[in-house]
């Protein structure tokens, strides 16, 4: 704030001000400024796919097939949404629906199962990324398709299939109508958890380390209201945090397998889709080439450290390609492609899948499902094309790989 005297002085003192200005603020800023600028192109690209996707839908022909819509009802707009599908439903003379809705104790898969033993052909998620992926979960491997209504927060599976996020008649149309893609799904199994029957499912990125410990303290009620944005706060509370250590190892798609011992980080992630809104963190990540990407992120240097990583997600976001910025100094940020990884830690961390928290845990394994799940999407031409774009990455792969020595 001004004092006084610089309010007289004016703008003749605001290059001192600026000269004098701490490093942390002003890399901040940078920050803030380069945000701003990724979100105004988004938004602009997005207007431009609306329109595409606009005049795709008009050539459509609905599937008059049974269909079974799983609700997440503590969703503000759940009760609307339930009577707008059933007025959508009734004029397209869809009249074999059933509704379903997820409880405390009942999750998106337990109802997905109840819905496939009564005859569901497709079976439709209506709500958030959690939603969504427990309900893919008990879909996939069985031949049914899968539809997605979004009405969550961040959404962030419908955005990386196309599938509009704030136009319910779309995806809608998108659901009960004709138009699919094959798409792998993760798994992260708790190996020291042995009560649990079935590996955790993931369709976007799941992790153990900063990332999940970034979402757990993002405060819902914020979420609520600024989006995606708010796990900025919960990644602030975690910065200064101590780091991770432990065994990692990957098996790749050939069949060979790698490891590093004694590894520090600060997070370990797989990804099967790389977007978030206005970044991406995993480029070369494609959702049906039966393989994950699996991220490693290091920082040193305290604040410095996590504005070189910034500096590196926005470098690979521009590029589209799955690189560190080259004037990193006190980052790391290592991309390794593979079928599946187990990692044995010192300490239990918290873990989480698609954003959903999951118990800490010492001993993990990501695998793959791969091409197990049909999910219904709105272009598929468009998708073919993100796909192919994702596939020219993956030839920058290959330097990355050199931080993992063979197993003896």
């Amino acid at each position: 704030m001004f004092t006084n005297g610089m309010a007289i002085a004016g703008t003749a003192l605001l290059p001192l001000q600026i000269g004098i200005m701490p490093q942390s603020t002003l890399t901040v800023l940078i920050i803030i400024a380069a945000v701003l600028l990724i979100a105004a192109i988004t938004l602009g690209i997005r207007t431009a796919r609306r329109r595409r996707l606009a005049a795709t839908l008009e050539k459509r022909r609905d599937d008059e097939v049974q269909y079974a819509f799983i609700i997440n009802p503590s969703k503000p707009q759940a009760a609307t949404q339930r009577l707008h599908i059933q007025e959508f439903c009734r004029a397209k003379g869809l009249n074999r629906i059933r509704f379903y809705d997820t409880q405390l104790d009942k999750d998106g898969r337990a109802c997905a199962l109840e819905a496939l033993e009564d005859g569901a052909d497709v079976v439709i998620a209506v709500g958030g990324d959690g939603t969504v992926r427990t309900v893919a979960s008990a879909v996939s491997g069985t031949g049914h398709a899968l539809g997605i209504i979004p009405i969550g927060t961040g959404n962030l599976f419908a955005r990386n299939m196309g599938i509009p996020v704030d136009d319910i008649d779309a995806a809608l149309t998108v659901a009960t109508s004709h138009g699919s893609r094959l798409v792998d799904m993760g798994r992260l199994r708790l190996l020291d958890h042995p009560e649990d029957d079935h590996g955790h499912a993931f369709l976007i990125i799941a992790g153990i380390g900063f990332d999940a410990a970034m979402i757990d303290d993002t405060d819902p009620a914020l979420k609520a209201n600024i989006s995606w944005l708010a796990y900025f706060v919960g990644g602030i509370k975690n910065l200064f945090a101590p780091k991770f250590r432990g065994n990692l190892t990957i098996t790749s798609a050939d069949g060979s397998t790698h490891s590093i011992k004694n590894l520090d980080f600060r997070t370990i992630m797989a990804g099967n889709c790389g977007q978030i809104p206005v970044f991406s963190l995993m480029p070369a990540a494609s959702y049906d080439d039966g393989i994950l990407d699996f991220e490693i992120i290091d920082t040193t240097g305290g604040i410095l450290g996590w504005a070189n990583l910034f500096g590196d997600v926005v470098h690979q976001t521009i590029t589209g390609k799955p690189e560190q910025n080259p004037l990193s100094t006190n980052s790391t940020v290592e991309q390794v492609q593979g079928i599946t990884a187990e990692i044995t830690l010192e300490k239990p961390a918290k873990a989480q899948v698609d954003g959903d928290m999951l118990p800490e845990t010492k001993h993990i394994r990501f695998s793959v499902d791969q091409r197990a799940l049909i999910v219904r999407v709105p272009d598929t031409s468009t998708l073919k094309t993100a796909q192919v774009a994702a596939a020219n990455a993956t030839s920058d792969f290959a330097e990355t790989t050199s931080i993992l020595e063979p197993v003896k």
